[in-house]
């Protein structure tokens, strides 16, 4: 009798772990997601199951060890009980930086660790925090496979002219560029584009990926051509707390007022965006809520550039067949989605009022001359599908 096959994903930020496990096979079958919340503080795990019941709520108490390593031993813990006579095969891991070399999954080795960390200086807020868990796994399982699934690998694709910017030569040479990031959740959308709607899938797509983090994607055949996020996850569109596209005059004159790299760090990554022009909530669940003329202020700037952005992706397509909504705000945020086609009326978008409303597949009317789709992205699925591609035996 064949033992079951199970992989997990781990995708880390700097105080959460979100985690997820999959039945390896034809059609990885998701079993089970959560969170541990606060791990700079006290860790809280959470866990569901495909149906969204709970199966575990912990809470670490004071006297417990907090250390990420522990805390990992914990999760794993709980993963071996949920799969019973199932075996944990591979783990996979979101990192969100891999520079101009690492452009597609690998398998992680000593040498791989060490080229990521090396990396470090292009991603400081982001890589620790993606390599902590990966350390803590190799440590924990020495022997179980680990797969590294990179966010900036989608947009390698990208012609120098979308992805230099003009900076003498040696930085560039340097690294400093447009990575572009997302790009494990705009992965996802092609492949789905690709199974709903091929005939769209293989033409000039524009993906929105609109959540706390937002940005779009120019989509030629499938192929990332240009996105706007650039060097870092600051660039591009108004976010929750980030401030997007900024004259780098502004960070100039802040440093000439006496604020410091950390200060000023705070305040473009923590304390702009819809949190900074509402001065309310970066939520924009908050912001839609709201009578409060600064979050609707918020609301127009947030669509305003999301629209002005896919006008200038339009000439770097040539043209547009489709738009394709997804993350957080994309998917459910029916108000937002119609203040961006409506500003895209010039281009022939039209909106099907009631299928908006639902949140339907396609939300475009019949007499759009662009397609608009919403697409609920997977990141996780992505990166367990890399997962067992590399790591599955000959004939499995």
């Amino acid at each position: 009798m064949s033992v079951g096959r199970s992989i997990l994903v781990l995708n880390a930020g700097s105080s959460s772990l979100k985690f997820a496990l999959f039945a390896a096979g034809a059609s990885l079958t998701q079993t089970v997601w959560g969170e541990i919340e606060n791990l700079d503080s006290t860790p809280h795990l959470t866990a569901r199951d495909k149906s969204k019941a709970s199966l575990a709520e912990r809470r670490w108490s004071p006297g417990e060890p907090k250390d990420f390593g522990s805390v990992l031993k914990t999760l794993l813990k709980f993963v071996d009980d949920q799969l019973r006579k199932a075996k944990l095969v591979a783990v996979g891991h979101r990192v969100v930086h891999g520079g101009a070399e690492h452009v597609a999954p690998e398998i992680v080795t000593k040498d791989l660790l060490a080229k990521l960390q090396a990396l470090t200086p292009l991603d400081p807020l982001h890589l620790p925090h993606n390599l902590a868990p990966i350390r803590a796994v190799a440590a924990a399982r020495p022997g179980l496979p680990q797969v590294a699934c990179f966010d900036t690998a989608f947009h390698h694709t990208m012609p120098p002219e979308a992805s230099h910017f003009a900076l003498p030569r040696a930085l560039t040479q340097a690294g400093v560029r447009r990575y572009g990031f997302h790009g494990l959740s705009y992965e996802f959308i092609v492949r789905r584009l690709r199974a709903t709607a091929p005939a769209l899938a293989g033409g000039k797509v524009i993906a929105a990926h609109l959540g706390a983090g937002a940005s779009l994607c120019a989509l030629q055949g499938g192929v990332s051509i240009a996105t706007t996020m650039g060097f870092s996850v600051l660039d591009g569109l108004v976010m929750a707390t980030r401030c997007g596209e900024l004259d780098p005059g502004v960070i100039l004159y802040l440093a000439r007022q006496g604020k410091s790299v950390a200060e000023i760090e705070d305040i473009l990554y923590r304390q702009s965006g819809l949190l900074g022009v509402s001065g309310i909530s970066g939520d924009m669940r908050v912001l839609i809520a709201s009578s409060d003329p600064r979050a609707r202020e918020a609301i127009e700037l947030f669509t305003y550039r999301v629209a002005t952005e896919i006008g200038g992706f339009v000439s770097a397509l040539g043209g547009l067949d489709g738009i394709v909504f997804t993350a957080g705000i994309g998917e459910r945020a029916s108000t937002i989605r119609a203040g961006i086609c409506n500003r895209l009326a010039w281009l022939g978008v039209r909106l099907d009022p009631s299928a908006n409303d639902a949140n339907a597949d396609r939300i475009s009317s019949p007499d759009s001359k662009v397609e608009v789709h919403v697409i609920a992205t997977d990141e996780e699925a992505t990166i367990a599908r890399h997962t067992q591609a590399l790591t599955a035996p000959a004939g499995a």
